[in-house]
């Protein structure tokens, strides 16, 4: 298949590939790692960030919108449920030139968030949506705001068409949408063809599909399926940061790229726990973040559950160096390594606030703890 290219306002995107945002993963050592296996191809968006830690200044916060010099355009995930502080976040981010792209999250699924009427849950309210996407829009001048979504909160509350529209009427670049509702978490499959409805219902703006890309050939097959725009990889990279060679390859036209060895994989864990330990200035803590990292990597290897609790275990680069030196590190990639990975459980109920599904415009009733730190979408 021919390159082909998305456009993120002044950006363009070649190949029409994004890293999605996952808390606790996507931080600076990965994205370097993603984009070393992409030539630098694609986009890579950070964590996703609280806009109410961001305006408070939070150490960590400030740690996590940190971007390597390299990394162009900066993309930033902004999560709020207020439109006051959403607007603040993002006049902060263009007054100090913290990004070049804005990135709102409306897809969490997480019980903690919709609870408060955050993340999936929030999009059904249709009118707080319009007054977030605008306060943003309007904030950030000439950065693109983009947004992710999922379909809506359960087979029987579905705002995701709706909420296509408010976006394209209030201004924002590109829509990304999770083929999944918020009861469906992240269990079952990815409704890819919700994905070619929203393209069909807002042709002025790109559509990037997400859900159930575990290989470039699935990014293919759902760029043709749906007629989408480009393609959004979350968990499928788990363990994988060579996932984004292989895409650029594919998109490219270029042949499968050569699986790798267990001892070249060992070779990439080994330069991401590096990586963690100079971002957060201290070894032990670099890899004891690690440490969730190993089952991925891993995955299909014949390793052993003992070898792999004592990788999990590790506290510096020269314990993990010794036990990684204890494999076979000449098997070959294993079929069971392909596939899914990461979470794929579902939940049958949404928590939601009281009287949450009674009016899908009175705006009232959204809290700002729904401001967690958390992952999602």
């Amino acid at each position: 298949m021919t390159a082909t290219q998305l456009q993120i306002g002044p950006h363009t995107v070649t190949p029409p590939v994004v890293l999605a945002p996952m808390a606790g993963i996507t931080n600076a050592p990965f994205r370097t790692l993603c984009r070393e296996f992409s030539g630098g191809k694609g986009l890579f968006v950070s964590e996703m960030i609280t806009t109410r830690a961001l305006v408070e200044r939070d150490a960590k916060t400030m740690r996590l919108i940190h971007f390597d010099g390299s990394e162009k355009p900066r993309s930033i995930q902004l999560y709020g449920v207020d439109p006051v502080t959403v607007g603040k976040a993002v006049r902060m981010i263009v007054d100090e030139d913290l990004a070049d792209h804005i990135d709102l999250n409306f897809g969490c699924p997480v019980p903690k968030v919709t609870r408060k009427g955050g993340g999936s849950a929030l999009p059904y309210k249709r009118n707080l949506l319009r007054s977030i996407l605008r306060e943003a829009v309007t904030g950030a001048g000439s950065l693109p705001v983009t947004m992710k979504m999922r379909k809506g909160i359960d087979d029987d509350h579905i705002t995701y068409l709706d909420a296509g529209r408010i976006a394209v009427e209030e201004g924002v670049t590109a829509i990304a949408l999770h083929g999944r509702t918020a009861a469906q978490h992240y269990g079952g499959t990815a409704d890819w063809d919700a994905i070619a409805r929203l393209k069909e219902s807002v042709p002025e703006i790109p559509v990037l599909g997400n859900g159930d890309i575990w290989s470039a050939d699935d990014a293919l097959r759902m760029m043709r399926e749906t007629g989408c725009d480009g393609v959004v990889v979350g968990r499928g990279c788990l363990g994988r940061p060579w996932l984004f060679g292989d895409l650029v390859a594919a998109f490219e036209g270029g042949g499968a790229p050569a699986r790798p060895t267990l001892r070249e994989v060992a070779a990439v864990m080994r330069r991401h726990a590096e990586l963690l330990a100079e971002w957060l200035e201290d070894e032990e803590r670099g890899v004891i973040d690690f440490r969730k990292h190993v089952a991925w990597y891993t995955k299909g290897f014949s390793v052993g559950s003992e070898m792999r609790k004592r990788l999990a275990i590790t506290s510096s680069l020269a314990e993990l160096d010794a036990l990684l030196a204890e494999l076979d590190l000449d098997q070959e990639w294993p079929a069971g390594a392909d596939g899914p990975r990461g979470r794929t459980s579902g939940r049958n109920r949404v928590v939601l606030p009281d009287g949450w599904l009674d009016d899908p415009y009175d705006c009232a009733g959204v809290s700002a703890d729904a401001e967690l730190d958390t992952s999602g979408g």
